[in-house]
């Protein structure tokens, strides 16, 4: 019997992971999973994720593919409450669904959203969860900077060097700040792909026109040089979430079989309509095709 492949969507507090992906000496997400797909399928199990969130780096919606050798379980809701009983209160299994044999959860996204979380008073239940920061940020001003973001591609001044990707370039359709009612901020972008320190290299860079350290015309000048030394300090990995994937409305086989709510996230996911065509080739990308931000 040929292997299945199954996408499961999970979210995670990063505060105590090294990041997503696999690392020696070093506690993963992806290291968590997978022995808990092994250890509940008693087969080795390996996943492929979506992209690879730093250290200290939370979502509420991240997607990863693996394969099995036989069909999931036909008690679904079961096999989600077992898997998510081997994995710490820190992860959370929400849905497991059957996809094409060729499906990635890497290259198949078209679309990754992140926000950036900062407060500005004391407040122990956002620990490790938001960026405190100590001072005034003029809102307007930091908008009407990221507002430029929109309009350019190349976005090296934004990455940590020596990452041997292919390209620096990226297609962001949004960037803003939302005030929220306790008066924080959330910093809300979405692209296509993101380098490496990306969203918290711009967030540190957009807080300097909210301080008047730089304006708008500045942050333009710095995309233009595209020099990571003329950029912001990156912010702290604490305040950002990745909170949306997406895939293509026409996504292959896609019958969930898991509904299991999350503890962690509340984000709505991007959902692979059931009875939809199948699963599109993966597209030609780069090998060396970067997500971690």
């Amino acid at each position: 019997m040929s292997n299945k492949r199954y996408f499961i969507e999970i979210s995670y507090d990063g505060t105590d992971f090294h990041g997503w992906q696999v690392q020696p000496g070093a506690l993963s997400v992806q290291e968590c999973l997978d022995k808990a797909l092994t250890t509940y399928f008693r087969q080795p199990v390996q996943s492929l994720g979506c992209g690879r969130t730093d250290a200290g780096v939370h979502a509420t919606q991240f997607y990863a593919h693996f394969d099995l050798q036989e069909a999931f379980p036909e008690n679904s809701e079961k096999a989600l409450a077992g898997i998510n009983a081997l994995l710490p209160y820190t992860i959370a299994a929400k849905r497991v669904f059957e996809v094409a044999p060729d499906a990635h959860a890497r290259f198949d996204a078209t679309a990754r959203s992140y926000q950036y979380h900062i407060h500005f008073h004391k407040d122990p239940f956002k620990q490790h969860r938001s960026w405190l920061y100590k001072g005034e940020l003029d809102l307007g001003a930091m908008n009407a900077a990221a507002a430029l973001l929109v309009r350019f591609a190349d976005f090296s001044c934004f990455s940590k060097a020596h990452t041997q990707t292919f390209t620096n370039n990226c297609t962001i359709s949004e960037a803003r700040f939302e005030q929220q009612a306790d008066g924080a901020l959330v910093f809300h972008i979405t692209a296509d792909r993101f380098l490496r320190n990306m969203v918290r290299a711009i967030v540190g860079t957009l807080v300097l026109t909210g301080r008047g350290v730089l304006a708008a015309a500045d942050v333009e000048a710095i995309i233009q040089s595209k020099s990571r030394s003329r950029a912001g300090q990156s912010v702290p990995a604490c305040g950002l979430y990745l909170v949306q994937v997406t895939y293509p409305e026409n996504a292959g086989t896609c019958s969930a079989v898991g509904t299991e709510s999350s503890a962690v996230g509340t984000e709505s996911p991007a959902a692979y309509p059931a009875g939809a065509a199948a699963y599109p080739r993966k597209p030609s990308l780069p090998s060396k095709h970067t997500d971690k931000s």
